[in-house]
């Protein structure tokens, strides 16, 4: 295992100079030339800073090793949510010099085994978990990487970044009930393994529906488990029902509102003449279905940025109660969920 009599000779300075950088100790003079030099010698050797030596964020920019595990099982960097976490993600790392060891995520119980082999190999230091990910393979995170730091986790004993999930959706649902709609159906998906109607972007729905005083229609409560398809599929067999017609339609995503959308459409039914339709996140497609949908705005990338400004703040022992970090959502009102009467002017 490389010491620090190894990088000082390799770099030509004393080993005390070499352990004021280590411990970003500014009390004597370095140059920046001198502490890159050593911060690059010292990574090469795979030289491991003892907790006592970690300094500054001149430690973070030079050896950290970073990773990312994230929720979705596929397709993660053509996800229209998660990819631009991830963007946010990479954009803050690049801005100081660092990258992603490597993005991953957990289908099976086999993934877990290479996952640590992933954290082992790379010599990770931070990781950050984008929502809820397996609960063994989270245990083994927390207990094996040095800084953890969640997107979007209700886990109180890690710095998190999130948005609002419950409070969106229900400022989303109150928005429908303003427009005069009573019968309001519900698309959404479980938070891994937790029951359906857990989930707090239903939690939301129900609680505006409650504080208004209406009535839900359990044929039009539908768990789609975050699948697209799904969503087309129980959407159009709800249009097919007898009985509770909705007037609108709160989706817990932007991709399932677009499904249901198409169910709607080729039900006959008008949007937003004869059915109401919003989502959450604020895809970039959203803006140009037919119509518009009417979204909750995520501020995805800003989630990524600051989940590494918060990663490398915890790595460089800035903080010691871990924080949770709540970036304001926001309303984007498009025609999708235009009132009837709004409608009818427009198309006078």
């Amino acid at each position: 295992m490389a010491k620090l009599k190894d990088i000082a000779e390799q770099v030509g300075v004393s080993i005390s100079t070499v352990s004021r950088v280590m411990k970003n100790d500014s009390t004597r003079s370095v140059s920046e030339e001198t502490r890159k030099r050593i911060w690059e010698t010292a990574e090469k050797l795979g030289y491991k800073a003892s907790r006592s030596d970690k300094g500054g964020r001149s430690e973070s920019k030079a050896a950290a090793h970073i990773g990312c595990v994230v929720a979705i099982p596929q397709n993660k960097y053509n996800n229209p949510y998660f990819s631009v976490i991830l963007e946010g993600i990479e954009k803050e790392l690049g801005e100081i010099g660092l990258r992603l060891e490597f993005v991953y995520s957990i289908e099976n119980q086999g993934d877990i085994q290479q996952l640590q082999s992933l954290v082992k190999e790379h010599r990770i230091d931070g990781m950050i978990i984008v929502e809820r990910i397996d609960s063994d393979a989270y245990q083994w995170i927390k207990s094996n990487v040095k800084v953890v730091v969640g997107v979007d986790l209700s886990d109180k004993s890690i710095p998190v970044v999130c948005y609002d999930r419950e409070g969106a959706a229900k400022e989303a649902v109150a928005h429908l009930i303003k427009q005069g709609h009573k019968r309001i159906g519900y698309i959404g998906g479980p938070e891994l393994s937790d029951p359906f109607r857990q989930e707090k972007r239903f939690l939301g729905y129900q609680s505006a529906m409650r504080e208004a005083g209406l009535e839900t229609d359990d044929n039009w409560i539908i768990d789609v488990k975050w699948d697209v398809s799904l969503s087309y599929e129980l959407t159009k067999q709800a249009f097919e029902k007898e009985g509770y017609a909705p007037t609108a339609i709160f989706a817990a995503s932007d991709m399932m509102a677009i499904a249901a959308m198409r169910a709607a459409t080729e039900r006959g039914l008008r949007i937003p003449e004869d059915i109401a339709i919003v989502g959450v996140d604020n895809i970039e497609i959203s803006e140009f279905t037919s119509p518009p949908l009417t979204t909750i705005h995520v501020p995805k990338i800003e989630m990524g940025m600051y989940a590494v400004k918060l990663l490398l703040d915890y790595m460089n022992n800035r903080y010691a109660l871990p924080v949770r970090m709540t970036i304001p959502y926001r309303m984007v009102y498009r025609r999708s969920s235009e009132s009837q009467a709004a409608a009818a002017v427009r198309h006078s």
